[in-house]
């Protein structure tokens, strides 16, 4: 018994410590992002290989969920002759909800990865070590203009995730099942507010883009010099990010529309 407890102790200590390098970690990376506007062009070039490169992802699985959330929207308005707010409910469920946590779920995935497996290959390739001898910081020259992308990026990719998701749910409701034009329209105007819907939205969405960006992040930094290092820490990089962004989502969606 007193060996389990030994053992339990240890592990509480190395999660305590591990969260608390990573507080330092994150402390000084947000530090250092304010840096990056020096050169610009550096995340100007990482907002480009971080979202451009993630467009197609994002738009095509946007079209998806607005195309299935129409159907199933639907017939299931039709029991209770509600059709006409399908626009109402495709897009509160895009903005409110499904736009942030899926775009941010994908971006982990797509983005993520990609950002880890490139920080764990420069530190097998022992280029932050060479960066350092000649006294160049790789948090600031590396590590904030991705932070500072990902953090552009995520609100970006989740507009354009919920526009093609609308537009998509507009084709199925509209010029396939034959609901009214200014119904879908108006309903969809009238009942999505700008700042408790759309802006609390936005707001998900850059709180995720700073969760998964720094995990990402930090995960391939601290990796191992090893190729089995920088494949475990992609796997790490999805499961911890996409972990992050559920349990943000909860506590975000609690705090923003948990009161009328």
């Amino acid at each position: 018994m007193s060996e389990f407890i030994a053992r339990l102790g240890r592990w509480a200590l190395a999660i305590l410590a591990t969260l608390g390098h990573a507080a330092a970690f994150f402390a000084d990376l947000v530090r250092n992002t304010p840096q990056c506007l020096r050169r610009p062009y550096l995340t100007t070039a990482q907002v480009h290989a971080i979202g451009n490169r993630s467009l197609i992802i994002i738009a095509a699985s946007g079209g998806t969920v607005g195309l299935v959330l129409a159907l199933q929207g639907y017939y299931t308005l039709s029991r209770y002759g509600a059709t006409e707010s399908l626009g109402l409910l495709v897009a509160l469920a895009l903005v409110r909800e499904l736009g942030p946590v899926i775009t941010a779920l994908l971006f982990a995935g797509r983005a993520g990865t990609s950002l880890t497996a490139e920080i764990g290959l420069m530190k097998a390739g022992e280029q932050l070590a060479a960066m350092e001898m000649m006294a160049v910081d790789p948090r600031v020259r590396v590590l904030a203009p991705r932070f500072l992308a990902g953090i552009i990026s995520m609100p970006l990719l989740g507009a354009i995730f919920s526009a093609v998701g609308v537009i998509a749910a507009y084709v199925v409701g509209v010029l396939m099942i034959g609901i009214d034009s200014g119904a879908f329209w108006s309903q969809m105007q009238d009942g999505v507010d700008v700042t408790k819907d759309i802006g609390n939205g936005v707001v998900k969405t850059i709180v995720f883009g700073v969760a998964s960006t720094f995990a990402a992040l930090y995960i391939g930094y601290e990796s191992e010099a090893t190729p089995e290092g920088v494949a475990q820490a992609t796997t790490q990089t999805v499961v911890v990010s996409s972990l992050s962004v559920l349990f943000l989502d909860f506590i975000l969606t609690a705090l923003m529309f948990s009161t009328p």
